[in-house]
C-alpha cells in the first residue's frame, strides 16, 4: 500500500505522510526540487534532529537503489 500512499491519507499519520512526499521528492529531485509546501509539512512535522536523520535515511536509500541499478543487481529469488 506504500506505493498508493497518496491516496490512501486515512492509513498514514500526518508525520508519515511528510516523511513519504519528501521521500518522493528528494528521490526525484532534478524534476522540481523540493517544494516549500512539502518542507513546510516536515518541518512541522519533525524536530531539526529527526529531519536529518529523515533525510539521511532517503539519501542512503537512493544510493543503495542507484547502486543496485548500475550494476545490475537482481532481485532475488522468492
Amino acid at each position: 500500500m506504500i506505493a498508493g500512499w497518496s491516496e490512501a491519507p486515512a492509513v498514514y499519520s500526518e508525520r508519515e505522510r511528510a516523511a513519504l512526499a519528501l521521500t518522493e521528492e528528494v528521490t526525484l529531485i532534478s524534476v522540481a526540487g523540493v517544494s516549500d509546501a512539502i518542507w513546510s509539512k516536515v518541518t512541522d512535522a519533525f524536530q531539526e534532529k529527526e529531519i536529518i536523520q529523515l533525510l539521511m535515511a532517503i539519501s542512503a536509500i537512493n544510493v543503495w537503489n542507484r547502486l543496485a541499478i548500475s550494476t545490475h543487481q537482481e532481485l532475488p529469488a522468492e
